[in-house]
């Protein structure tokens, strides 16, 4: 699917979202776009919406008005079965506590994407031949180059190794957008410069969209821009913040 480099690869518009049993929006976003190919950076502290902006971007919740187009197409207006298809298709996510398959191995769990959409394991085979070498691939970029973690079980790994394979799982297929959940919350300061460093590294060199939330200003530079979400959201805004948590 091509995308005009003129139009946003991601685009938010009017969009509003209250949980059934909620009195009130949790989510009210005027308007939010990505390019394709940049970096975007959301501060996300407790209670901004975070949590609750990602699930509907990816397409797991509906809002209740607005539009959310990723590559021209609104999520929302999407069959469930289809937008599951459309979200393993464009969309690769890095979860903050990896959401890794214990009981598959470093290279079952790096190809489990490619298992659920074509178009994503025709560009990892495009790109080196075979999935295993694609993995193999990304796992050398991210700094694990020792072949024979493949066929480990990720729970034999460290926290730092597990977070290099969900990260390799997300890229695999070159998604056009990649969403990182506070995917650094775990290492210490030195280990998630240099995992970030890494990761937009691979994004760059496969054209994908990085949409990073995190409440770490400190990585904030990295970036091509920075927003921040308890500003963007106006559903919170001006809420105290005893009761911004509460209300998402």
């Amino acid at each position: 699917m091509s995308t005009d480099t003129n139009t946003p690869l991601l685009s938010v518009e009017n969009l509003r979202f209250r949980w059934p049993s909620g009195q009130r929006d949790v989510i009210e976003i005027p308007e939010l776009s990505i390019q394709q190919g940049e970096r975007v950076f959301i501060k996300g502290e407790s209670g901004s919406g975070k949590t609750t902006l990602l699930s509907l971007l990816g397409g797991i919740n509906l809002p209740d008005s607005g539009t959310i187009k990723l590559i021209g197409t609104d999520i929302a207006q999407l069959k469930q079965s289809h937008r599951d298809q459309f979200r393993a298709d464009h969309i690769g996510f890095v979860f903050q506590l990896f959401n890794l398959i214990p009981y598959l191995s470093v290279l079952e769990n790096i190809t489990l994407a490619c298992a659920f959409s074509k178009c994503r394991k025709a560009k990892a085979l495009a790109k080196s031949g075979t999935l295993e070498d694609e993995a193999y691939r990304l796992l050398s970029h991210l700094q694990l180059q020792d072949r024979r973690l493949l066929a480990k079980p990720v729970s034999d790994l460290s926290v730092g190794q597990q977070q290099r394979v969900a990260a390799a799982r997300a890229l695999i297929g070159s998604p056009e957008l990649i969403i990182a959940d506070e995917p650094t919350s775990a290492l210490d300061a030195d280990t998630r410069e240099h995992f970030l460093s890494l990761l937009l590294s691979e994004c760059e060199y496969s054209g994908s969209s990085v949409l990073f939330v995190s409440h770490d200003p400190s990585l904030e530079n990295s970036f091509d821009r920075s927003i921040y979400l308890s500003a963007l959201n106006r559903a919170v805004v001006g809420l105290p913040a005893d009761q911004q948590e509460s209300a998402l």
